[in-house]
């Protein structure tokens, strides 16, 4: 085999979209990787002059997956900006839905998005229904495992590949050499596949209970949009305020809405428990050479999340923020989102340019959003990436690329000493009888992943229940009218919003000037993960993770798509650029 250029464009199955370049030695092993995001959009330069309390619902448009995560972000902006304090019963209404947005996105991710790259679809029509109701009902307790409703699931199946379109599995690498699962293996997890997908429907409706709706469920800087009706049936929490910027819910939330909230977390934990953990377990035993590919930088941050107390508080994080370098779980460096000389954003080798030149490092305080194309007109032959290849920026903290998501917060978890992350980590490394640097790879970003939505699914529990004691004990207030008014706010105010979104560390930064916005900046985890190499080479997560690769045939590249789907990209959230006015920039033909 001659050292060739594999293109993958685009990366499908995922949000937005990625072009993949990676050049292989003879022996078809990737030397060399390049991550650009094809797409263009615009938010930070439509926010400009806009009022501070609409931002999160243009925020929110950033992505049509991460609306909750980018309204969240949003709001917190302005109440740092502001030194804008929330009710306690706010910050758990935005913990459970935050959570619930976790659990929904990985669970999707893992079946509809990432599974496919491991379970090999066409397979399972030659498993023996029987078998794998054993299989089943060998590793979990998921209620729908009989022989029988393995066989319907097969008989499905069969009409697709019958009728000549496979429909939702279209488009796989059906027989390659590199799927390992069994038949019967294979059949149990696209029945769950298809469970998955009724699933994810009932559990979006715990963001219209709080949020009014879902998807860009509502948003209310101070608080949280959500009236509370107390024990005897009378409102409160709300007051005049966000009417007019942001809206309620549509009704007060009382004791019912409530209990439907509880049955649907219990809904989520008990998919989490007998179908996605055991899942993951299982295909993963069949892959245990992934611990050992993929890992890339060895750096990671995280931001930190779900406060108990507010977000002035960091010590009651459920996830701490900071900063792991080297693999060194023995030292975490401290993360100021403030600190003009840690977060900042490069654009060497993106299509964009600052006024101080395209090799300058800019804090989001100070951050500018220009365009700046000189490369070829879609759709390319090769990208030029000794030049600008990219419509992601390139952020770095201290100079360092780090990796973020969730492999990064169950590291973090796991080296400050959380009791429930180190027995998930520690079981699942017993369990699939890997070394602990098994972590640090494609495989252990997968099941990082999955390991932290168990732990987050089983602290929604104790959110909704200090939630349900708020109000059995008269407190129904959610939000806080005492800087609603701009003529409160000082003329010059400044502000980063953060948290952890589903694919990591994500922060929104706000400059405020006479009450309206003066600049705003989106930093999201797939600009950290799959940003293009900065001015001093070095290479972004996704980059770094597919050198070494090998692949087992070029044209069909199905380790690049491991790998980077173990990511969950989201390049809608990290492309930056539009014209002001709405005008189109780049049109894409597709022959």
């Amino acid at each position: 085999m001659s050292s060739q250029r594999i293109v993958v464009d685009p990366i499908t199955r995922i949000e937005g979209h990625l072009r993949i370049e990676a050049e292989t030695d003879e022996a078809g092993v990737i030397t060399q990787a390049s991550s650009s995001g094809t797409m263009v959009r615009g938010i930070e330069i439509i926010l400009r002059g806009r009022d501070p309390r609409d931002a999160w619902a243009f925020a929110q448009r950033i992505c049509g997956v991460c609306t909750l995560v980018h309204g969240i972000a949003s709001v917190r902006a302005v109440e740092n900006a502001l030194s804008y304090e929330i009710p306690p019963n706010a910050q758990l209404i935005r913990n459970l839905m935050i959570g619930a947005q976790y659990v929904h996105d990985h669970v999707m991710h893992f079946y509809h998005l990432h599974a496919l790259d491991w379970v090999d679809v066409v397979s399972a029509l030659s498993a023996d229904p029987k078998a794998t109701s054993e299989l089943a009902q060998s590793i979990s307790s998921f209620p729908k495992s009989s022989p029988g409703y393995f066989s319907d699931v097969q008989k499905k199946l069969k009409n697709f590949v019958e009728g000549g379109q496979l429909g939702i599995f279209s488009n796989g690498y059906w027989g390659h050499p590199a799927y390992k699962l069994p038949p019967e293996a294979n059949l149990m997890a696209v029945a769950h596949y298809l469970e998955a997908l009724t699933w994810q429907r009932d559990v979006a409706r715990l963001h219209t209970i709080f949020g009014g709706k879902n998807p860009h469920p509502n948003f209310v800087v101070g608080g949280a949009p959500t009236a509370i009706s107390g024990m005897d049936g009378k409102g409160g929490g709300m007051g005049n305020g966000p009417q007019f910027h942001g809206g309620a819910g549509a009704t007060a939330l009382n004791m019912v809405g409530l209990q439907r909230v509880k049955e649907i977390i219990d809904q989520m934990r008990a998919f989490v428990d007998q179908a996605y953990v055991p899942d993951t377990l299982a295909i993963a035993s069949f892959y245990k050479d992934w611990g050992a590919q993929g890992e890339g930088l060895g750096n990671f941050m995280t931001y930190g999340d779900f406060p108990e107390q507010g977000m002035d508080d960091p010590s009651t994080y459920l996830v701490p923020k900071g900063v792991i370098l080297n693999r060194d779980l023995s030292q975490i460096h401290e993360v100021d989102l403030n600190a003009e000389d840690q977060i900042q954003e490069y654009v060497s080798h993106s299509w964009y340019k600052y006024q101080e030149g395209k090799d300058k490092g800019l804090h989001p305080y100070a951050g500018e959003t220009e365009f700046d194309y000189t490369g070829p007109q879609p759709p390319y032959d090769h990208l030029d990436t000794d030049a600008s290849y990219s419509w992601l920026k390139s952020p770095r903290w201290r100079g360092h690329a780090v990796e973020v998501g969730p492999l990064a917060r169950m590291l973090m978890m796991y080296a400050t000493g959380n009791e429930q992350a180190k027995e998930l980590v520690d079981s699942t490394l017993r369990t699939l009888d890997v070394p602990i640097q098994a972590l640090y790879s494609t495989l252990g970003r997968t099941a990082a992943r999955t390991l932290e939505t168990k732990l987050i699914v089983d602290k929604m529990e104790t959110w909704y229940n200090n939630l349900v004691a708020n109000i059995k004990a008269g407190d129904l207030r959610t939000f806080n009218e005492t800087k609603w008014d701009p003529s409160t706010w000082p003329s010059t105010a400044k502000g980063v919003g953060f948290m952890e979104a589903p694919r990591g560390a994500l922060a929104h930064w706000i400059v405020i000037k006479d009450g309206k916005i003066d600049n705003y900046q989106a930093v999201v985890p797939s600009t950290w993960n799959a940003g293009p190499r900065d001015s001093k080479g070095q290479e972004g997560a996704y980059e770094a993770a597919l050198a070494g690769h090998k692949l087992h045939d070029p044209k069909q590249p199905i380790e690049i798509l491991r790998t980077i789907h173990s990511f969950d990209p989201c390049i809608a959230c990290a492309v930056h650029v539009t014209d002001p006015n709405g005008e189109e920039l780049v049109k894409v033909k597709v022959k």
